[in-house]
């Protein structure tokens, strides 16, 4: 493993213009490549992302026997099948939780000997919600240690599809992906459909969308009747699309939307755009809210702003943010150049994330100088005025978004040094080389 880079010190900016390419969509690589691995025929799979999280599905499924090759220019080649060759395996799947989760289903309806662990994170992020539909499905899983978290081992169950599979969308939307993309597996071995069924309310629908969107690629139509009951017939099969192009991550176009937002722009993201299938780019929606101007073309977005540093100021905003957390940090850092307080609501998923982001936000947004107010479910971030701001060393939680989102800091008076920055790696590598390219001092 390669030392990482202690400590990341960005100046003052005033402006940023130009473009840049975002790397493809984390959530779209992960489930497009389980999806590959389970479907009958190969598939060639472009633009697929190269992370720390990425790397942990593909090394995952190679243990499993699944032929996955490379090209090591965004391109994969997977030869699918609804079963595994490698009936038992140990695999280590670091803190991807789109990578362990659905895993953990599909291994759990195929059957055999697994053992799922990660990070001691991971070992802090629940899982029970899905093993508890899974155990009512018929599968064997086990908890290693702390009930309701990893370390899982998985064994041989008996499959049973008799009754509709509920479960709880409220902590995490991965615990029903999981459960959808691992039903064609479980109804092909139990002969008959399989039907799940939302306890209570769900939240981050829109990767719910990203899930059946591509399960529909790969073959497989789900009936869905609103947002309660999902039914997965008999009969279906995942069947290779043949080429499946990956878009690019809508979840780090937010970062430079943000930067347009704030810094006078033009900024042109390429990868994303009009027919982007990712609930994450209605934060286009967030920023032209607050005074930005956002142009949408078919898989580009370019975005124009308020220049914070010549003394413009963004509309405050006091919104709900359920169906975007992952974006929604970015909006808690745009927070310090409103022209009043900004609060954050619906975020109670942040707590269970890579750390917990509303307690890690307060403190890092307080750090800068900044009156921040949290609770359960919610962050009130107030405005810096310009001799407000704190120099400071961001900690950043080895969580990759804290990093992210904190460079958007370079716009107040004072440098912001950005602790272990190579915690980016996690979905995009190359964040802070095409950030700092698109500054101008």
């Amino acid at each position: 493993m390669t030392d990482r880079t202690p400590f990341l010190t960005l100046p003052p900016s005033v402006r940023a213009a130009g473009a840049v390419a975002l790397p493809g969509s984390k959530s779209i690589s992960n489930r497009a490549l389980l999806l590959a691995a389970l479907a009958e025929g190969e598939t060639t799979l472009t633009g697929l992302l190269d992370s720390d999280d990425t790397r942990v599905m593909v090394a995952a499924l190679q243990a499993l026997g699944v032929d996955v090759q490379l090209d090591g220019k965004g391109g994969a080649r997977v030869v699918g099948a609804s079963v595994w060759p490698q009936r038992q395996a140990d695999l280590f799947m670091g803190n991807a939780g789109t990578a362990i989760r659905p895993l953990t289903a599909a291994l759990a309806v195929m059957g055999g000997d697994y053992r799922l662990s990660g990070v001691p994170r991971m070992h802090e992020r629940p899982i029970g919600d899905l093993v508890d539909a899974l155990r009512a499905l018929g599968c064997d899983l086990r908890y290693e240690a702390q009930d309701g978290y990893p370390p899982l081992k998985i064994s041989q169950g008996s499959l049973r599809a008799d009754q509709p599979i509920r479960v709880r969308g409220s902590v995490s939307s991965q615990f029903l992906t999981a459960l959808l993309m691992a039903a064609p597996i479980a109804a092909g071995r139990a002969g008959q459909p399989i039907v799940i069924e939302l306890d209570g309310p769900l939240i981050s629908k829109p990767y719910i969308l990203i899930t059946l969107n591509l399960m529909a690629r790969f073959g497989v139509t789900v009936q869905r009747d609103g947002w309660e009951r999902f039914t997965i017939p008999a009969h279906a099969r995942y069947r290779s699309p043949g080429r499946y192009a990956i878009e690019g991550d809508a979840s780090s176009a937010s970062y430079f939307l943000g930067l347009g937002a704030i810094a006078g722009g033009p900024i042109r993201l390429q990868g994303v755009g009009a027919d982007s299938i990712q609930g994450d780019l209605a934060f286009a929606d967030v920023v032209q809210d607050m005074g930005a101007q956002v142009r949408s073309e078919a898989d580009a977005l370019v975005v124009q702003g308020p220049v914070v540093a010549q003394g413009e100021r963004l509309r405050a905003f006091d919104r709900d943010f359920n169906l975007i957390p992952d974006a929604a940090m970015t909006a808690a850092v745009l927070a310090l150049y409103a022209d009043g307080p900004c609060r954050l609501r619906n975020i109670a998923s942040w707590r269970v994330k890579e750390t917990d982001r509303i307690d890690a936000m307060h403190a890092e947004l307080a750090r800068l100088g900044a009156r921040v107010e949290s609770d359960a479910d919610s962050l009130t971030v107030y405005p810096l005025a310009a001799g407000q701001w704190r120099s400071a060393r961001i900690n950043t939680y080895d969580d990759h978004r804290m990093a992210m989102c904190f460079s958007l800091a370079v716009f107040g008076p004072v440098p912001v040094t950005i602790l272990d920055p190579d915690c980016v790696a996690k979905t995009y590598p190359a964040y802070f080389q095409d950030f700092q390219s698109l500054l101008q001092a």
